[in-house]
């Protein structure tokens, strides 16, 4: 099974994402801010993790830099979801090290489409 960390402060849009990837059988541990995220990244690898981009405690930027420091273990892939959906916004949270990029607001579903392409490309690289 495919371990994901959801990190969101907005609780509503966590529950519901949330719910929608336990229906589709991950693993999910979810975090309602960036220093709770860091706190479970320091514990646990995950396959995905996803980031919004303002949060309280570490931005989904501050969180990115934290993982590719040695602060903290191997990760997986990275989605960041954002309501700033602008090109030069999308650019700079891919060049900081996000792999892929999703605006707010967005369909469940276009999210587990995307959560499922993300984790096959991974997949189809290790082996």
């Amino acid at each position: 099974m495919k371990r994901i960390l959801l990190v969101e402060d907005e609780e509503v849009l966590r529950m519901l994402v949330v719910d929608t990837l336990e229906d589709e059988d991950y693993v999910v541990d979810e975090a309602a801010d960036g220093i709770e995220a860091v706190k479970l990244l320091k514990n646990r690898t995950y396959d995905l993790i996803i980031l919004d981009y303002m949060m309280p405690g570490y931005t989904g930027l501050e969180i990115i830099e934290k993982i590719q420091s040695s602060e903290i273990k191997n990760q997986g892939k990275i989605l960041m979801l954002s309501a700033k959906s602008q090109q030069f916004e999308q650019e700079r949270i891919l060049e900081a090290g996000a792999d892929y990029f999703m605006a707010k607001p967005f369909s469940p579903l276009k999210l587990i489409e995307q959560i499922e392409v993300i984790l096959h490309e991974a997949e189809s690289l290790q082996n």
